[in-house]
């Protein structure tokens, strides 16, 4: 019997042992236990929508020009900051954390990351940075003398601590002399001051860890997850975990979970826990074929004990997104494609969201959404959120509020006059009740995304933030000052309120669309993909198509 099949026979074995249940290889994981019941849908209808005026939560820059040195025709886009997320603290609906990359480089990284925590819900804000990089004071004494820092992501645990986690790196990926690491740092006070910078793994020339991800479990404050993929010189890239089972106060030894072998690779790996206590990993994989188009599907690994064990993956959907392109003049634009988002409902229903060119065959980008009711082992067929269906979409973030309405937020082009000058471009939030029937509000004024740091594409970051509280959605976003080469972008946060007028820019209700139910991509929009994959990866690690399209190593 295989793993797989291990782990559905267990699942379904009236009066089975669960600890004698086991996922895969020698050592079994634990079959999942079944998910909590689904309560009746909500009786309530979506009241339309209206913004709070978005506030502008990022300021200059508190980085020196000079703290750091450039790379060979590297450029550091000075006050420019990308790549936000945010948490709400469950002890205190008024309490947020949002942290940003600040001073992008357009070969990689930034000089460092920023903290903002607001107590008023988000009247007021004070910010910090964490000592990740060189620049934010980080040194051997308190985790590491690192150039830059990459990737900030934020959570709470339900005692109210708060965990940040960063990529910091020195020099290039797979290169002499070059080091990374994957670094946290947690605060008990809300945000107000961070302790200790925690080095979670670290590694030098012949290993690259990337896109990572910390969750602390919200029924256990014991137990925080961070996730990440850690690329080989010689190919491959697991799924690695590091946890900590005492609040964050030590972590145990980083650990492959998932390991596709040398020729795949995973990436964009984040934990959701649900309410039963049930851990799920969703990730990308990518496998590379030797003379065919590689390809990429999205995936979840299921744990039973906390992270102790795993079960094999079980499949969502392909992943089948082209990237997204000024329209006008072909410009790419880096986005969050290959890299899904992750959300939990109250009734234990999971909800991931992804970029994905399905619904247009093959021509551009949408949102794409599915939902697992079992608790990740089976999936809907994907449908399409963006309501413009016409208009290129890209980097979506998912989240449920405490009330079980679904949110999702992505940028798209719906406004783009036809000019090679500028890119309008805008934040959309969509919501529902049930993932079929979606409501959209306007959350950003138009923006020119031409403006933006140029990272091997107009960047904005491969996230956004999106959380909740009292019901109400905070989109934490990036948005360009158009025309501003000096203040390229800044960060912005809003409370969405639910009025009971209605508001001009909301659009009446509207049904997903599913792609055809016999849907097959055709070789063209196969290579498309496998392009936009090559695309995904140089942007993140230059030379690495290269590196994995030769022989095995």
């Amino acid at each position: 019997m295989t793993a797989r099949r291990r782990l559905f026979a267990c699942a379904i074995a009236s009066g089975a042992v669960l600890s004698a249940c086991g996922g895969g290889g020698d050592d079994p994981a634990p079959a999942p236990p079944a998910p909590v019941p689904i309560p009746a849908p909500p009786s309530v209808t979506l009241p339309a929508l209206v913004a709070d005026a978005p506030a502008r939560i990022s300021a200059a820059t508190p980085f020196d020009a000079t703290c750091t040195g450039a790379a060979s025709g590297d450029v550091v886009y000075l006050n420019a900051e990308v790549e936000p997320y945010v948490t709400v603290n469950p002890r205190d609906p008024n309490n947020w954390v949002a942290t940003w990359q600040q001073d992008r480089w357009s070969g990689g990284s930034a000089n460092g990351l920023i903290t903002a925590t607001t107590f008023d819900g988000g009247a007021t804000w004070t910010r910090t940075a964490i000592p990740f990089s060189h620049c934010a004071g980080g040194n051997a004494g308190n985790g590491g003398d690192y150039q830059r820092a990459t990737d900030p992501w934020v959570t709470f645990a339900p005692d109210g601590a708060a965990f940040q986690m960063a990529l910091a790196s020195t020099g290039g990926s797979f290169t002499a002399g070059s080091a990374n690491a994957m670094l946290v740092s947690r605060s008990t006070d809300g945000g107000r001051t961070w302790g200790p910078v925690s080095t979670l793994i670290r590694d030098e020339s012949q290993f690259f860890n990337d896109k990572n991800s910390v969750t602390a479990d919200p029924i256990d404050p014991r137990y925080v997850y961070a996730v990440w993929d850690r690329l080989a010189a010689t190919g491959g890239g697991p799924a690695m975990l590091a946890r900590s089972t005492d609040g964050g106060a030590t972590w145990e030894g980083a650990r492959p979970i998932h390991d596709p072998g040398q020729r795949s690779q995973t990436i964009g790996n984040v934990i959701a826990v649900l309410p039963n206590g049930t851990v799920v990993d969703v990730f990308t994989r990518i496998d590379y074929v030797t003379n065919a188009p590689s390809n990429a599907s999205l995936n979840v690994l299921i744990s039973a004990d906390k992270g102790g064990s795993w079960s094999e993956p079980f499949r969502i959907a392909d992943a089948l997104a082209v990237g997204a392109r000024d329209p006008d003049t072909g410009a790419p634009i880096r986005d969050g494609a290959n890299l899904p988002q992750v959300a939990v409902a109250p009734n234990g229903h999971l909800w991931v969201a992804w970029q994905d060119a399905r619904f247009s065959g093959g021509a551009h980008d949408g949102i794409a959404l599915a939902r697992s009711m079992d608790g990740g082992r089976t999936w809907s067929a994907p449908v399409q959120v963006n309501s413009a269906p016409s208009a290129q979409a890209f980097t979506p973030s998912v989240h449920v509020t405490a009330n079980g309405t679904i949110g999702v937020t992505y940028y798209d082009l719906r406004s783009n006059t036809g000019g090679a000058t500028t890119l309008p471009t805008e934040l959309i939030l969509a919501r529902s009740l049930d993932g079929t029937r979606w409501t959209e509000h306007r959350v950003s004024a138009t923006f020119d995304l031409a403006t933006a740091p140029v990272a091997r594409g107009y960047f904005l970051g491969d996230y956004q933030g999106l959380a909740s509280a009292d019901n109400v959605f905070i989109p934490v976003y990036v948005r360009t000052n158009s025309g501003d080469n000096a203040n390229r972008t800044d960060v912005f946060a809003v409370a969405t309120r639910s009025l009971a007028a209605p508001a001009s820019s909301e659009s009446t209700a509207r049904v997903a669309r599913a792609a055809p139910a016999a849907f097959e991509p055709s070789a063209e929009f196969r290579q498309r993909v496998h392009e936009n994959i090559g695309r995904t990866m140089e942007r993140r690690v230059p030379g690495w198509t290269a590196r994995i399209s030769g022989p095995p190593r």
